[in-house]
């Protein structure tokens, strides 16, 4: 489930949780798109989650990515866009 409001997203977790997070970049690799979300709740500035923007039904859906070549794709996309901006 996922509950908008500008860049912060809530998301619940398996247990039910609410877990709120910061949208800090959508991107497309290799014809998928994905969300980098950083969660608000962390001290740590420097973690990220990754999800995979996906249509269920219509809707967009976001979904873990497991595997590891994927997220490293999309890490080094995300860091040439942060690269980029600071520019």
């Amino acid at each position: 489930m996922i509950v908008e409001n500008n860049n912060i997203i809530t998301l619940l977790d398996e247990d039910g949780k609410e877990m709120d997070f910061e949208i800090i970049a959508t991107l497309k690799v290799n014809d998928f798109e994905y969300a980098i979300l950083q969660p608000l709740d962390e001290n740590d500035d420097e973690e990220v989650v990754i999800f995979k923007i996906v249509q269920v039904d219509r809707e967009e859906v976001l979904e873990n990515v497991q595997n590891e070549e994927e997220l490293n794709l999309v890490l080094e996309a995300y860091e040439e866009l942060f690269n980029e901006k600071k520019k």
